[in-house]
């Protein structure tokens, strides 16, 4: 029997709530579909809260603290085993098609970088690049949010096979800034939106497998809805600030909660004795944005989701027009989430409410994935390596300490984990915060600091309640420490095998 593709799709930055299965007020039929038909999981988490690190983790199954590229700007090394180079040496195909992340856009001697300026835009090497990258023999990239300045490589390319030669109308010269002027409607036509090219590189490469009966693993890797908040019409005005639900801050919430959550609701804040690496850290900054503004970016982060759907439909029709979708696991989710209001917060970085870690995740396999199923199993997207692995019947390699989760999303055991463990590591010495999460609790600390957060999210799951320092949940606390403690020391791994007494 051929053995199962795999194909994951994901998203970038996408709120868990953001799916019209669980949300009224967003329009999602592709999802919705892709839900109906499979098991949604509840209770996903990403590794980390922004891309890199999550990026890498799920292709390693490792943590960031294990892989390297622990925060933003650094670079997973080629040499890690990924699971592509799994699948390779099994007789797999392998593809990545929209964004990687896993390399800076700054390149030095000691750390080349091809995802770096002015590499990004040498459109005749992108042409003609032909080589495996992180084990995915197959490659065809992209780089930009929206009209950031970092569009190129093979999307550059498409446009320009396209005829579509004036394409740098819609961005800005290389100069390391967008055009901040342009808010909310994108003037580039939906035929020449990255949504379009991965779709329609992904349906190319999955008739190629198909035609000549490989078994693959493709990665179809989607920007949005990853800020600037920019989308073409008839998205950018689909729906009415007016008819959502606007997230706002609780009066008071931050005041049991460390420094930082405080300093983000100031017009001014102070973060400059934190920066050791002098590039800034994400979320450490005002996140304070007028009224109007506010409700607008939700209208228009909403409008992100529903046109990647569309090209998410795409590829699911294309998968039944091949005849291979009752062979293909299809695993739909995103790198981390994200704040539009919540808790008075707007952007990714050290506040890991649920919000921003926990994610939409739903797996399909027609026929062995349980249809029309929610789970409350704990789930990380350092497991995918893994479980793709297993589901593929291929051995898993010692080195990746996620869990293989087969049998949790055969629906054949409840749950694989009993906790999550998330970093946030933004420089090498200031900013570095763990949290723990089991079926009930929540408990984030931080280096060298005697603050910290508990929430218990069965009674309190908007996270309102920082029982850190209350007299009556210290032996909770001490609890929970050990819990995290244990679980820390005990993710390390273990490539070499025990094969003898001494």
């Amino acid at each position: 029997m051929k053995k199962p593709n795999i194909l994951l799709i994901t998203s970038d930055q996408q709120h868990f709530d953001t799916i019209g299965t669980f949300n009224p007020e967003i329009s999602t039929p592709n999802l919705d579909r892709l839900a109906s038909e499979g098991t949604v999981f509840q209770r996903a988490y990403c590794p980390n809260p922004t891309c890199t690190p999550s990026r890498s983790s799920i292709i390693t199954g490792t943590y960031p603290s294990q892989h390297g590229a622990w925060t933003l700007g650094t670079k997973l090394n080629e040499d890690h085993l990924t699971v592509g180079d799994v699948f390779v040496e099994n007789g797999y195909r392998t593809a990545l098609v929209g964004k990687a992340h896993f390399q800076p856009v700054r390149t030095t001697e000691h750390y080349p970088s091809l995802e770096s300026m002015p590499l990004l835009q040498d459109i005749d090497f992108w042409k003609s690049y032909n080589q495996p990258f992180y084990g995915f023999e197959k490659i065809e990239l992209l780089r930009n949010h929206t009209n950031e300045y970092l569009v190129g490589q093979h999307y550059a390319a498409w446009l320009e096979d396209k005829g579509y030669h004036d394409w740098k109308q819609y961005y800005m010269e290389p100069t390391g800034t967008m055009d901040p002027s342009i808010q909310y409607q994108w003037g580039i036509p939906e035929e020449y939106h990255y949504n379009t090219f991965i779709a329609e590189k992904t349906n190319d490469i999955l008739a190629t497998y198909q035609q000549e009966g490989e078994s693959f693993f493709l990665w179809a890797s989607f920007p949005d809805p990853h800020p600037p908040y920019l989308v073409p019409e008839p998205w950018a005005s689909m729906y009415d600030p007016k008819n959502l639900t606007i997230p706002e801050i609780v009066p008071g919430e931050h005041e049991q909660n460390p420094p930082h959550f405080q300093q983000t609701q100031q017009e001014v804040p102070d973060f400059s004795s934190l920066e050791e690496t002098g590039w800034g850290i994400h979320g450490y900054h005002s996140h304070l944005l007028p009224e109007e503004d506010r409700k607008k970016l939700v209208a228009n982060y909403y409008g992100m989701v529903s046109f990647m759907d569309k090209y998410i439909g795409k590829i699911l029709d294309k998968l039944d027009e091949l005849g291979i979708a009752d062979n293909t696991v299809i695993v739909f989710t995103t790198d981390h989430g994200h704040f539009f209001g919540q808790h008075g917060l707007q952007y990714k970085g050290g506040f890991h409410y649920e919000d921003l870690i926990k994610i939409p995740f739903i797996v399909r396999y027609p026929g062995q994935v349980p249809a029309q199923k929610e789970s409350r199993s704990l789930q990380s997207l350092v497991d995918l390596a893994p479980t793709f692995l297993s589901l593929a019947g291929i051995s898993i390699p010692p080195i990746m300490s996620g869990e293989n989760q087969k049998a949790v999303w055969l629906g054949i055991e409840e749950k694989s984990r009993d906790h999550i463990l998330c970093e946030f590591h933004h420089e090498p010495t200031t900013i570095h915060q763990k949290t723990y999460v089991d079926e009930r609790y929540k408990i984030t600390v931080y280096y060298r600091q005697t603050y910290g957060e508990i929430f218990d999210l069965q009674e309190d799951p908007k996270e309102l309640n920082n029982l850190w320092d209350q007299p009556s949940y210290q032996e909770l606390k001490k609890d929970l420490l050990l819990k995290y403690a244990w679980a820390e020391l005990h993710k390390e791994q273990m490539p070499m095998p025990r094969i003898s007494h001494a």
